[in-house]
């Protein structure tokens, strides 16, 4: 980190740190998520010229995002709540078999506890979870909750469907809810990419800490984030491989290219073969939905060491996540949403983070490091996330550096 560097002549543009960066070597600057900086030269497309604090250093420039005026209070809740007003993304929920029987099959198996209980149903959508309360079991009253201008469509649907003796539209946000009083269980299906995605969590939790009574259910009632380093030949060869030779012609130049613009983003929906696993998946991140407290959710990490089962290349990390329901019940079944490559497929699938480069491993390789998620400073139901990994070869023993993945901090924009 170099002090008081003459930096460029022309007008320096702040920028807010993505995720934490730490410095290798003194032309680098260290910043943390948040962090303003003054970014003097943009020359490179890599690594900028910067300055925090009176030090200054080259800071790697997808880490960094550029502030507007009163953009940090800004995220566009308008373009949010529209999405969610239209029916595609509803059409594509709903056309979810695993995510909706799982839902339906929580409220059947618990139907005779539901009896007399007040429900609220958190971002109902359509309304379809309000409505299998009323109609597979006997609650007092189901809220259903829903910010976006489905709101409207979902009460004639209720009126449609002969529930609206039980199930009471509310078009509102968690923040301003107000309803007649406290409720015994708290549902939703909030999860989104990498669980966390949208951050529709935090609504969820802030509707727990204001209406779900003492000892209350919560649905889900825990999420775990899991992780598997993979095999992806299909998507190297798609990305990479085919410039080599197109059409006989050598491209070649184009492939660091390629790696910038392709290996340097998350693969949204990917398919992973239960095959391509090189080593048995790892939940690394767990969400305990009665004591998780908003805070919680600015950074969450979690480690991880993999034995790999089976030599072949080491492209990435593939990602899903699970959703966990508690029964009412004491002795009741516990039921779970699985998004991974080993169960049915949902509207989720995974999501696949490439390496820079493709590293091969043989079996018995240990693959340690950890996964840091953390919520964009700046577009507030944005996350970005991290690895750092190495391999501990059992051929000669020694550490190899872990080749990081990208700046793997990516911002994930909605709709993916």
């Amino acid at each position: 980190m170099l002090e008081n560097e003459n930096s460029e002549s022309h007008e320096a543009k702040e920028y807010v740190g993505l995720a934490d960066f730490v410095a290798e070597g003194d032309e680098q600057l260290s910043f943390s998520v948040g962090d303003k900086l003054k970014v003097h030269d943009m020359s490179s497309d890599v690594w900028w010229w910067a300055e925090l604090q009176g030090h200054f250093g080259y800071v790697p420039s997808s880490f960094l995002h550029q502030t507007a005026e009163g953009e940090e209070d800004a995220w566009q809740d308008d373009e949010y709540f529209g999405n969610y007003g239209t029916l595609r993304l509803h059409l594509e929920m709903l056309s979810d078999k695993p995510r909706t029987e799982t839902y339906r099959q929580v409220i059947l198996s618990n139907s005779a506890a539901l009896r007399g209980k007040v429900v609220m149903d958190l971002g109902c959508g359509t309304g379809v979870i309000s409505l299998f309360c009323a109609r597979l079991a006997q609650p007092a009253t189901v809220y259903a909750v829903e910010a976006s201008s489905m709101a409207k469509h979902t009460e004639e649907l209720v009126r449609q469907n002969g529930c609206e003796g039980v199930v009471t539209v509310f078009q509102d946000r968690a923040e301003n809810l107000t309803l007649p009083g406290k409720v015994d269980v708290l549902v939703s299906e909030w999860m989104g990419n990498c669980l966390l995605f949208e951050y529709m969590v935090e609504s969820v939790l802030l509707a727990r800490d204001r209406w779900l009574k003492e000892g209350g259910m919560m649905w889900p009632s825990s999420a775990c984030l899991t992780v598997v380093p993979c095999q992806a030949f299909s998507d190297y060869r798609q990305k990479m491989e085919f410039w080599e030779k197109p059409y006989g012609l050598d491209f070649s130049y184009l492939q660091s290219l390629a790696q910038k613009e392709f290996l340097s983003k998350p693969t949204f929906s990917h398919h992973l073969l239960p095959e391509d696993c090189l080593s048995t998946p790892a939940d690394v991140i767990t969400l305990d939905m009665v004591t998780i407290q908003v805070s919680d959710l600015e950074r969450l990490n979690g480690g991880f060491s993999f034995n790999v089962e089976k030599s072949g290349i080491f492209h990435g990390f593939t990602v899903w996540f699970s959703a966990h329901f508690q029964s009412l019940e004491e002795d009741g079944p516990s039921l779970e949403l699985n998004t991974g490559p080993f169960s049915e497929i949902t509207h989720w699938k995974q999501t696949l983070f490439m390496l820079d480069a493709p590293v091969t491993v043989e079996e018995g390789d240990i693959i340690v490091g950890s996964i840091c998620l953390q919520r964009n400073p700046v577009w507030r139901r944005h996350l970005s996330i991290t690895f750092s990994w190495n391999i501990n070869s059992t051929e000669d023993k020694k550490i190899l550096a872990g080749i990081p993945i990208l700046p793997k901090n990516v911002l994930f924009k909605f709709p993916p």
